[in-house]
């Protein structure tokens, strides 16, 4: 399963170093209810995901019980597509084949 969808990037904190972009509600829903096993530590789920010309595995994280899923955008991948906080991108997840 493959989804596809634009989101804000944005800073964890405005003090930290951690940027995330926060899945759509529905979308979130969607995840849980295409998975086929239990999800990881913390409730993670491991994912493929891309940001124009990148790709790279990571999981996404649950915000809270039942909310939305975040999911990191580590710094090699902002510099390469060029993009800060603030940002709105297209982000393409895959659950990742067990």
């Amino acid at each position: 399963m493959s989804w596809t969808f634009d989101a804000e990037l944005f800073r964890w904190k405005s003090d930290a170093s951690w940027f995330f972009v926060r899945l759509p509600q529905e979308l979130s829903d969607e995840v849980r209810d295409s998975l086929t096993a239990p999800p990881g530590g913390f409730g993670s789920v491991r994912v493929v995901v891309s940001i124009g010309g990148s790709t790279w595995a990571t999981s996404l994280f649950p915000e809270g019980k039942g909310g939305p899923y975040v999911l990191p955008v580590k710094k090699p991948v902002r510099i390469a597509e060029g993009i800060d906080d603030g940002d709105v991108v297209t982000v393409r997840i895959a659950l990742e084949q067990a």
